[in-house]
């Protein structure tokens, strides 16, 4: 079993390395949330419907504390199409996919209130974090 413990400096520098991914490019990074399975790597095009996008804030999160990065705060906004949230695509202003995550009720990166998106209906994320391994 392959066993790796990071220093604090190289946490704080990989957390805020996604960070500067995320706000690169013109504006704001986003958030799509898609119905159905993720692809295999963020490189791979987007599967499933697209539900929502929402927007990160500028910048999208503060600076690595404990290799933690914490999100700004990210607007409401309407979903575009009615189907179960499957997985969520985070990518830079320009569309460059940084990561992709699951998408679920609870134990998941990305947790909502309901896995059923609804056109129209709203979709809010009320509080982020991505974590980098001790």
């Amino acid at each position: 079993m392959a066993v790796l413990r990071l220093s604090t400096t190289a946490r704080n520098a990989l957390a805020d390395a996604i960070k500067t991914a995320i706000d690169a490019g013109s504006g704001v990074g986003t958030i799509k949330i898609y119905s159905g399975s993720q692809p295999a790597t963020p490189q791979d095009a987007p599967t499933g419907v697209l539900l929502v996008t929402l927007a990160f804030g500028d910048p999208s999160f503060g600076s690595a504390s404990v290799g933690v990065i914490t999100a700004n705060a990210i607007a409401q906004v309407n979903a575009v199409a009615t189907d179960t949230a499957g997985y969520a695509r985070i990518a830079d202003s320009d569309g460059n996919a940084i990561m992709d995550v699951d998408v679920g009720t609870s134990g998941c990166t990305i947790n909502l209130n309901t896995t059923s998106i609804v056109t129209g209906g709203p979709v809010s994320i009320t509080s982020a974090t991505i974590t980098m391994p001790q």
